[in-house]
Order: C-alpha cells, then sequence, then structure tokens
C-alpha cells in the first residue's frame, strides 16, 4: 500500500498529506486549482487534474472533503472515484459526513470489488500537521488492520468502532461534546468577567480541577486574547451539528444542548463569523 491518491488538500488534508510522504508513501493529489497545491507538490505530492487519472493506479484512495454532497459527487460521479480505483483497492472517506452516506459508499463499493472504511477525524489542524489525530474508523475489521500503517502515518489515538458508519457516529457524538463544552467554557467566562474576576487567574484556578477540559485548555486563552483563529471553523462545525441533530432525529432523541449550541453557532455562520474558529462562539454571550 505505497502508491496513495489523496482527494481534497485543504486546511487539514495538506498536513495529513506531507506525513504520508514523510513516511516514504507516494502521494497522487486532486485539487480543483493546482495554485492552491504548489506547497504540496514541492513536497513531493503528483498532481492530476482529474480524479480518474489520480486514483486509477492506486492501492489506496483517501479523500478529506469539506462536506457529505462533496463526497457523493466524489465518489458517485461518472468518472469519480468508485469508477476510478482497481479491482481490490481501498477507499477510506476521512470526510466527517453522514452515517448513512457512508453505508451506500461501502456498499457500492463492495459490488466493485473494493473496500471501503468511513475514517472521521478529530484534533483539529495542529493535529493534523503533528500527525496527532485521533482516527475514529467503521467498516469491516480486515480492512481496517489493512490500513493501520497509513492510520498510524497520520494520528495516535485509532480505533476501530464496528461496522460501517460507526466511525462517522463516533465523530459525531464527539462534535456533541465539543458542543456543550465550549459553551460551557464562554458563559462561565461570560460570568467570571460580569463578577470582576481577573480572567487569566480565572482560568489558571480552574484548569486543573474538575471544570478542565481541552476546551478550555485551548479557547479559553484565545477568547482573553480575541484570536479567533479557526482551529476548526464555525461553517465545518454546523455542518457537523447539523448532522448530528440530523442522526439524533431519527433515533427519537431530545438533544436539548446539542440543539441550543447549533443553533447559536448557525447564527454567527449567518452573521459573517464562518470562517472564525470555534471559540468565537464568546460573540453570542457579548464577548
Amino acid at each position: 500500500m505505497k502508491n496513495i491518491a489523496f482527494i481534497g488538500a485543504g486546511r487539514m488534508g495538506k498536513p495529513m498529506i506531507k506525513n504520508l510522504i514523510k513516511l516514504g508513501f507516494s502521494v497522487d493529489i486532486y485539487a480543483r486549482s493546482i495554485m492552491k497545491v504548489y506547497d504540496i507538490i514541492s513536497n513531493g505530492a503528483k498532481y492530476h487534474s482529474s480524479v480518474y487519472d489520480c486514483a486509477k493506479d492506486s492501492d489506496v484512495a483517501i479523500t478529506m472533503l469539506g462536506v457529505p454532497k462533496d463526497v457523493e459527487e466524489v465518489y458517485f460521479v461518472s468518472g469519480g472515484l468508485l469508477d476510478s480505483m482497481k479491482e481490490g483497492s481501498y477507499i477510506i472517506d476521512m470526510t466527517t459526513a453522514s452515517p448513512s452516506l457512508s453505508k451506500m459508499i461501502h456498499d457500492e463499493a463492495a459490488k466493485r470489488g473494493l473496500h471501503f472504511l468511513d475514517a472521521p477525524v478529530t484534533g483539529g489542524v495542529n493535529a493534523a500537521k503533528n500527525a496527532s489525530l485521533s482516527i475514529m474508523v467503521g467498516g469491516d475489521e480486515d480492512d481496517y488492520n489493512a490500513c493501520l500503517p497509513l492510520f498510524r502515518a497520520m494520528g495516535t489515538n485509532i480505533n476501530y468502532m464496528g461496522e460501517s458508519g460507526m466511525g462517522q457516529h463516533t465523530k459525531l457524538a464527539n462534535q456533541i461534546i465539543i458542543a456543550g463544552t465550549i459553551a460551557g467554557v464562554c458563559e462561565a467566562m461570560t460570568y467570571a468577567r460580569a463578577e470582576g474576576l481577573d480572567m487569566p487567574k480565572f482560568l489558571r484556578s480552574v484548569s486543573t480541577g474538575g471544570a478542565s477540559s481541552k476546551q478550555l485548555e485551548s479557547a479559553g486563552p484565545k477568547i482573553l486574547d480575541r484570536d479567533f483563529t479557526p482551529g476548526f471553523s464555525v461553517k465545518h462545525f454546523v455542518k457537523d451539528l447539523l448532522l448530528a441533530v440530523d442522526e439524533a432525529g431519527k433515533e427519537g432523541l431530545n438533544l436539548d444542548v446539542l440543539l441550543t449550541v447549533m443553533s447559536h453557532y448557525k447564527q454567527l455562520d449567518d452573521d459573517g463569523f464562518g470562517e472564525n474558529g470555534t471559540q468565537v462562539l464568546i460573540k453570542y454571550y457579548g464577548g
């Protein structure tokens, strides 16, 4: 599995590609514009102007795209990924997409003698750069084991979650945790500021007790510095939360925190903050 086709050389995809190349994998890439990928071409990636040319001779294809619609188009369009891969090869979708779409791709891939895994990630751009992503994998376990060397080139916390779609379900549950936690951080900081607390001292005081969390650790100082640079953007978080709301609805679940936080982020996205990081939620509270 040395020849990799990688489709989706964006903010997350680029560092993942670089890490694969560092470990000796040969990586072919497809992007809509060559001008946006000169940096990874200089690292050794080989550019192709079509999905078919990128994937036709590869052992494995990895997709890291923006939204489920992009995934569906890349896989199912005539001359797309499912038409391009040779029998017996592997396809890994690392986009956060709907579990039902992952199952549909898995079933269609199987008809063509292809192996498909859904493997969404968490950790943001820094984890992608450091090859320390958490990767949650759904599909056939034998296929997961065969692709472990690839996952280990990009992440450190790698878990097989079960049949096709289970990787996506895990990622959506992960996003529900983040939604509630980042909202709690923003509300606590809003309260602390209103009561006149020394804000840096407040963050130090709560950073090691029961309120400590990755979100507090990463978002708290950025909020104090008014740094809304995205580790993960609002527009993509809204997409993920809407997927989680849809899946929860199918199960008849009433997840009030998810619905509330999703509505806050949707408002921020509508107000023009979609390219900011998720810590910009503080603006909802007037911060």
